[in-house]
């Protein structure tokens, strides 16, 4: 919401401050100068970026008109499954997680906890760890540089959605140059016209470049900005999973395997620990 706020604004500090200087908003409806910008800035974002990437570009700009991220609930939630799962894991022992894992679909323990369900890319990295323990034979120190190696990956990958958007948006005033050009050739040949005429071509032309300097810098790069700190919250949930999972497999208790879980994750973001300890008491009582 706060994204659309601010799309917003800059839209009406542009257009109201234009009014206010005196000028006519209806200049600026330059149709052709829209189609030239937004046609070139899409066909080359089709050129230079994969499908892959196309599609999470997308996702993470629906996301950012949602909800901008994950919020502080959805880490309580990630650290009460951690804790879930360690705490069988513990009385049951690791390999009645098996089953949990291989279809965490259709498991009890995972579809008490739809946030984490239906966020694929945590879901997959924490049933891939997990499914090492079950498995054994892993050394604590190994899984360790295993799922570090697999962050990095991530990491790399989250990176380039808000990186292809930075690109289309740092070519977008030269594509606002090109629509200036194709203006002022179009004005050269009215050239022998009144004067007003001529004066109104010029103008359409410069439109040209205002409108993608004005995307570059008041939406296309603040929303590449947007991507990058979804992608970064993103990777969030996957170093607190990395990290509760390495505890335990030390041999740490659930409890203390959360708290190693809940302390990489961002000031802003971080539950207290004793809402916490408070959400694992509770799955305590229903296990017992």
């Amino acid at each position: 919401m706060i994204v659309i706020i601010g799309l917003v604004v800059v839209t009406i500090a542009t257009i109201g401050g234009f009014i206010m200087a005196g000028g006519n908003p209806l200049v600026l409806l330059q149709w052709a100068e829209f189609v030239i910008i937004g046609g070139v800035a899409a066909g080359a974002l089709l050129i230079s970026t994969p499908r892959t990437v196309l599609s999470k570009i997308i996702k993470y700009l629906l996301s950012s008109l949602k909800s901008g991220g994950p919020s502080k609930e959805n880490f309580v939630e990630l650290l009460q499954l951690l804790y879930e799962i360690f705490q069988t894991a513990r009385v049951k022992g690791l390999l009645t997680l098996e089953a949990h894992v291989e279809k965490p679909e259709d498991s009890e323990l995972f579809t008490k906890y739809p946030i984490i369900l239906h966020n694929h890319h945590a879901l997959e990295y924490l049933t891939d760890s997990l499914k090492l323990l079950v498995v054994g034979g892993v050394p604590p120190l190994e899984l360790e540089l295993l799922l570090d190696a697999d962050l990095e990956t991530q990491e790399e990958e989250g990176k380039k959605p808000a990186h292809n958007l930075a690109r289309i948006a740092d070519s977008l005033p030269g594509m606002g140059i090109v629509a200036a050009v194709l203006g002022i050739v179009i004005t050269m040949g009215a050239i022998g016209g009144p004067a007003s005429e001529v004066g109104r071509k010029v103008a359409a032309a410069l439109v040209g470049t205002f409108v993608g300097v004005l995307l570059c810098y008041g939406f296309v790069q603040p929303l590449s900005a947007q991507i990058e700190h979804q992608a970064a919250l993103e990777e969030l949930f996957l170093k607190s999973i990395k990290s509760g999972v390495v505890a335990y497999a030390k041999g740490m208790p659930p409890i203390v395997a959360v708290e190693f879980a809940r302390r990489v994750i961002v000031n802003d973001l971080r539950p207290d620990f004793s809402t916490v300890e408070d959400a694992c008491r509770a799955i305590k009582v229903k296990a017992g």
